[in-house]
């Protein structure tokens, strides 16, 4: 009972990272209709730049929790600011020139500046992993057992509950936003027609890029949560990451934004899960696994809507 507790909590911290990033999948296909496979990228880029400040502002964790947490707060940022850039610069030279040509392109052109985003990281930051000290320490017992095989602790770490705290903070944050605001209907309106939505007097290409912004916002925040979590970080960390956060999506119902977080759970869950009772090398099999299962029996997701064909 007490190795499950431990997985279980384990398993929910790294589903809510991949629900961060899925949210960005899910708010710019639910618009466009695209998939930004950039945006895996995004993800390391915050991550990266996240590392870079906390070198320069000597940030090692051994100082008071407050200017820590101030420190932190600075970083994330920071590196929101920087993200958010990079997504706008990308959707503007990358994707909106494409908006209107068939498919295919934007899928190409968001494979194209994945790989550039990589190799522009990798060139100017060196293909070595960036290790860092903990700077988030300390926790809390929750349940303690001994037996003859030695004493196992449940722990839930400081990290732990800055992360899941903080994903809860956001989620509810943006959805008041695409609930309760006028970027949020706005937001709505595109998605459910596009050219309507421009001549009724909405700007859609500015709509178009505070989403990219948005989405790339959380990336960031859920690079530095990464990094602080797990120490380390690389150039090719947005790939798997990325490819994992948009099967959270899918799985959970592209397009919605309770189904990306929802998605992100279940994949940390079973990617955790999987690694603690059976074998740590098919942990990514599993996670694609159950994404084919639940495209093959509900093609939409867990609270996905099934799509209506305009006629």
């Amino acid at each position: 009972m007490e190795y499950f507790l431990q997985q279980l909590i384990n398993g929910i911290t790294l589903g809510s990272i991949y629900g961060l990033i899925a949210i960005g999948y899910t708010m710019v296909y639910g618009i466009i209709g695209m998939i930004n496979f950039a945006h895996g990228d995004v993800f390391m880029v915050g991550g990266f730049v996240s590392v870079i400040a906390l070198i320069m502002f000597g940030i090692t964790g051994g100082g008071g929790v407050f200017i820590t947490l101030l420190a932190l707060i600075l970083v994330v940022l920071i590196a929101m600011i920087i993200a958010a850039a990079f997504n706008w610069t990308i959707e503007r030279l990358a994707y909106r020139p494409l908006r209107g040509s068939f498919r295919l392109a934007p899928l190409i052109s968001a494979i194209g500046m994945s790989i550039v985003l990589q190799e522009f990281v990798r060139v100017a930051q060196g293909g070595r992993p960036k290790p860092l000290q903990p700077i988030v320490t300390g926790g809390m017992e929750i349940m303690k057992r001994t037996s003859e095989n030695g004493e196992f602790v449940v722990r839930l770490s400081n990290m732990q509950i800055i992360i899941v705290i903080t994903t809860l903070i956001l989620m509810a944050i943006f959805t008041a936003i695409i609930t309760r605001t006028s970027l949020g209907r706005a937001q709505r309106a595109c998605e459910q027609d596009m050219k309507m939505a421009s001549l009724l007097g909405i700007d859609v290409d500015k709509t178009i890029s505070i989403t990219f912004i948005i989405g790339a916002a959380l990336a960031a925040v859920a690079g530095l949560m990464f990094f602080l979590y797990y120490g380390v970080t690389d150039f090719y960390v947005g790939f798997l990451a990325g490819i994992k956060a948009f099967t959270a999506a899918v799985l959970g119902g592209i397009g919605s934004l309770p189904g990306a977080m929802l998605g992100g759970i279940i994949i940390g869950l079973i990617e955790t899960f999987w690694s603690a009772y059976f074998t740590v090398e098919y942990k990514d099999v599993a996670a694609f696994a159950m994404l084919a299962a639940v495209l093959i029996f509900m093609p939409q997701g867990i609270l996905g809507r099934p799509e209506v064909e305009k006629v």
